[in-house]
């Protein structure tokens, strides 16, 4: 096996510096700066190897610590983990987000049963605020064990390209297994950002704290808040149907359709890497922070699949807990077929998108691009799962699969004995089309709220969201 070499670290920002690159300039208020380890004697140093603080981010405030990798390995004592704990408890009852930069042995050696003790504590308090404030890590250098677990336990996840997160490290991979693997192949950015464990990847500590400012500028400070908004931009792109092309089994790339629906610059993909038959990503529509789940044409044609369908599911709670509103934009052909997608749980995953949608809360809105076929085309906001507009482009296909796909089973009899049976398949197709494929026939039914011309869609979808989006989430003097 050849083995990848985390890069060299370039100048490395401190704990404090690290937080003053993501809070606002002069706003961060440490805590807990004098507190040392009474186990370590004369090695123990002021803060433990955390720094702990509050700030603001756009003027907003936050909580937030960042662990000292120079120190111990950044290894976590009970006086390092009660830092942390202070700050989550300070975020839950402020109400504001939580970001850490982790950066972590695990548990400090010398402290013992204390040690793991301070972990399960950070557990229950970050677990606590699931769903209550924002949660964001920066994983900024080796982290291990329970150092693993606590970023995984928080809403975003952002790694620099020196990281490596892993429950167990090399050493311990090796006598345990034999396998000789170093950090950046056993756990890497470039490992987690293509299993999903990561969102995104920077290249260092200041990028990331920028690329967590940006994020932050789509949340609320907490559940029940309104997100912040924006001043609307006008799209990059005028007519979003000018990007389909003329054949309808040839890909695209969704994301050049979205140019022309949200806001200009305001498309933030997150988990690019992984499972890239969905699109996932924060954007504005209006001004309004939305979130998007897309299918992508040009990867296995936006076809749903296992990894694809918990992407999509972990997004959308995520956006529901924090009161984004929800576009679905669909083009899929259904889900994959095939004993490798039933191996690894497609149905799981699938209910789990269709569970995420029929509870979400929040303004769910649905726009079928191209086609919209069988059981994806329940999954992905169907009207009947609690969508509140669904729209259509006019040449839009739904039902229950392709129209080649039904004729040859409903008439596959009357095919083989054909005198020309693909001149036969395509007229039993062009009916079976029209019948009960077209946009049209969905609209006649009600499956279809609307059929809208392409260069109308963001009128439409910003209309239904200024009138769904609840007190909230209106301007003042707004109406609805």
């Amino acid at each position: 096996m050849s083995l990848t070499v985390l890069p060299e670290r370039a100048a490395r920002l401190d704990p404090l510096q690290r937080l003053e690159a993501l809070c606002d300039s002069g706003s961060v208020q440490p805590l807990r700066s004098r507190v040392t380890s009474p186990r370590l004697g004369v090695r123990a140093a002021h803060g433990d190897g955390v720094v702990g603080a509050t700030g603001l981010v756009h003027g907003r405030p936050i909580a937030c610590y960042a662990q000292d990798g120079s120190y111990f390995g950044g290894s976590l004592g009970e006086r390092h983990a009660d830092t942390i704990v202070r700050v989550l408890e300070t975020a839950g009852r402020a109400r504001i987000p939580v970001v850490a930069f982790v950066e972590s042995g695990g548990a400090r050696m010398q402290e013992g049963t204390a040690a793991l003790a301070g972990y399960g504590r950070i557990f229950r308090h970050s677990v606590g605020l699931t769903g209550v404030v924002p949660q964001l890590s920066v994983v900024s250098g080796a982290s291990a064990g329970g150092g693993a677990y606590s970023p995984a336990l928080t809403d975003l996840i952002v790694m620099t390209e020196d990281a490596a997160m892993f429950l167990t490290g090399p050493g311990v991979v090796r006598e345990a297994l034999g396998e000789e693997i170093d950090a950046a192949a056993l756990g890497g950015p470039h490992v987690h950002d293509r299993n999903g464990v990561c969102h995104l990847v920077e290249p260092d500590a200041a990028a990331a704290a920028a690329r967590v400012r940006a994020l932050l500028e789509y949340l609320p400070s907490s559940a029940g808040e309104a997100p912040p908004r924006a001043q609307p931009l006008q799209p990059e792109l005028e007519n979003p149907g000018s990007v389909l092309p003329a054949e309808p089994r040839r890909a695209y790339d969704v994301r050049d359709a979205l140019a022309g629906i949200v806001d200009a610059g305001s498309l933030l993909e997150l988990c690019p890497r992984w499972a890239r038959n969905i699109v996932t990503a924060f954007a504005r529509l209006d001004g309004r922070p939305v979130g998007i789940v897309a299918n992508q044409p040009r990867h296995l044609g936006g076809v749903l699949d296992a990894d694809g369908s918990e992407k999509a599911a972990r997004f959308v709670g995520l956006c529901n807990s924090f009161g984004l509103p929800l576009i679905a934009v669909v083009d899929t052909p259904g889900f994959m077929p095939g004993s490798r997608q039933e191996q690894a749980g497609v149905i799981r995953h699938g209910a789990s998108l269709v569970r995420a949608f029929a509870s979400a809360r929040v303004p769910k809105l649905t726009v079928v691009l191209r086609k919209s076929y069988g059981g994806a085309y329940i999954t992905m906001n169907s009207r009947d799962l609690g969508a509140d507009l669904v729209l259509a482009w006019p040449e839009a296909e739904l039902g229950i699969m392709s129209a080649r796909a039904a004729v040859g089973i409903v008439h596959g009899r009357a095919l083989r004995v054909a005198d020309d049976a693909e001149s036969e398949l395509l007229r039993l197709a062009a009916s079976y089309t029209e019948e009960h494929l077209r946009a049209e026939a969905a609209a006649a039914s009600g499956f279809v709220d609307e059929l809208v011309d392409p260069s109308r869609t963001r009128e439409r979808l910003a209309w239904a969201l200024r009138t769904l989006a609840g007190p909230f989430g209106r301007q003042a003097g707004e109406t609805r």
